[in-house]
């Protein structure tokens, strides 16, 4: 049988996993510089002590402290320490100068080189626009291929859509009353599942936007409505978008707790039909969930994860993102049930996924060290499906798996700012030394 939503915003997601982006590397200021240095110590009780004094009485916050085994003799450690500051700083100067005579050795560490990523929410504007197929593209086998109304319809919404940027109003679609019957045709075939085959989180998200007079079942919701209620509840934020983004650039957005979604609906020939991403997906299948804070948790994980990963890693990301924000599936009282948006937006997977009787599927207790080595089709119902005992047992479980994606820094998000703090400086342009050369000036000081 033919899936009923053939390709997720994230779908097609690990084929066109992401590039580095030629903007600038160097970030806006809006959070504090740092300096990275390597010292070599001796192994003796207080040594490490009297280094970390000399930062505590300069009133130097340390970001990022590692010891590894030291490449010279064994009586020696090497510690790789971060700290707030500027190379050209007089409070790092006098830093060093003080650790001079405690150390064997210092030497300045190399920036990591990573992929592109943003650093403050405003930088999502960067690639927003950068879509793998435009919702105005349509393969000869989508349902409104050869209704050209209905492409002049997509390529309005697009438009409009287009123009969006960071802190603007989200454009309004005046939806006709043919859209909103496909709208209010499917919500009733949804609905009249859901008490038996969404888990809760769905029934209260959905329950909790109609009381609030956003959603109905006879029109369609404005995304500006909704993305101000998300955003009071989880802070979570909605942001139109034209077509498919790429794995990276999606995950990266949701790092900031910002969501892509379509304005544009399906043909109205094929109601419980879409080959793509549609506004019934987004709004019936993901955004209730977005109204819960462990689920709002559990999806910007996988994007933190995501910012200035590889390109394997970030795969294996999209791949976990596949089977539970897209196909997950929770045990609820000894039942099966959908949170995943791809089973609650569409009737045949629903059914599909929940049925006790269904030998045609296998489903798996949720690890994402296993879901993101996992195989899945496109263009079929899947046949294999993880679940989770709760949402709070999948976001812990998310957390220990993102926690551990290799990279060469940390990351943190400050929601009143909405940027990202690193706790090293990292450039996304290549460099091929191990340790780069000191400035000029300080070539004395560090010998």
């Amino acid at each position: 049988p033919r899936s009923p939503l053939r390709s997720m915003t994230l779908p097609r997601l690990a084929r066109h996993c992401a590039r580095a982006r030629p903007f600038s590397t160097r970030p806006t200021q809006l959070w504090p510089e740092t300096v990275g240095v390597g010292i070599h110590i001796k192994d003796e009780p207080g040594a490490l002590h009297r280094i970390l004094q000399i930062f505590k009485e300069n009133s130097v916050n340390l970001t990022s402290l590692k010891n590894q085994m030291s490449p010279l003799p064994p009586h020696l450690h090497l510690f790789q320490i971060h700290f707030e500051g500027s190379w050209e700083g007089s409070g790092t100067m006098e830093v060093l100068r003080k650790l001079k005579p405690e150390v064997k050795q210092i030497f300045k560490l190399p920036e990591p080189t990573v992929p592109w990523f943003p650093r403050k929410v405003q930088d999502i504007d960067q690639f927003s626009r950068s879509t793998l197929d435009a919702g105005t593209d349509l393969e000869s086998d989508h349902p409104g291929f050869n209704d050209p109304a209905y492409r002049e319809r997509r390529t309005v919404i697009c438009n409009n859509a287009s123009s969006f940027s960071t802190g603007s109003l989200i454009p309004e679609v005046a939806y006709t009353p043919e859209e909103n019957g496909t709208w209010t045709h499917v919500w009733d075939q949804l609905t009249a599942l859901y008490p038996r085959r969404a888990c809760r989180e769905q029934l209260a998200g959905l329950e909790e936007l109609q009381e609030a007079g956003i959603y109905s079942r006879e029109k369609i919701p404005q995304l500006q409505q909704i993305s101000d209620h998300l955003k009071q509840k989880t802070g979570f934020t909605l942001r139109p978008v034209t077509g498919l983004l790429s794995a990276r650039d999606f995950l990266a957005a949701l790092a900031f707790r910002v969501f892509f979604s379509t304005q544009y609906i399906r043909h109205h020939s094929e109601p419980m039909y879409t080959p793509e991403p549609d506004v019934i997906h987004e709004l019936l299948g993901h955004v209730p969930m977005f109204t819960d804070p462990d689920f709002a948790d559990f999806t910007q994980y996988i994007g933190m994860a995501s910012l200035g990963a590889s390109d394997e890693e970030v795969k294996r990301l999209a791949t976990n993102y596949w089977f539970s924000v897209e196909f997950g599936l929770l045990w609820e009282r000894g039942e099966i049930r959908g949170y995943g948006a791809g089973v609650l937006s569409s009737v045949g997977e629903l059914m599909h996924a929940t049925s006790p009787t269904n030998s045609k599927i296998e489903i798996r207790p949720f690890d994402p060290f296993a879901a993101c080595h996992q195989d899945y089709p496109i263009t079929t119902l899947q046949p294999v499906y993880f679940a989770a005992t709760s949402l709070a047992d999948a976001k812990a479980k998310m957390k220990t798996y993102a926690d551990q994606v290799d990279r060469p820094f940390h990351v943190k998000y400050i929601p009143e700012t909405q940027c990202m703090v690193t706790d090293k400086k990292v450039f996304s342009r290549p460099v091929g030394l191990k340790f780069t050369p000191v400035y000029p000036e300080m070539q004395e000081l560090l010998l």
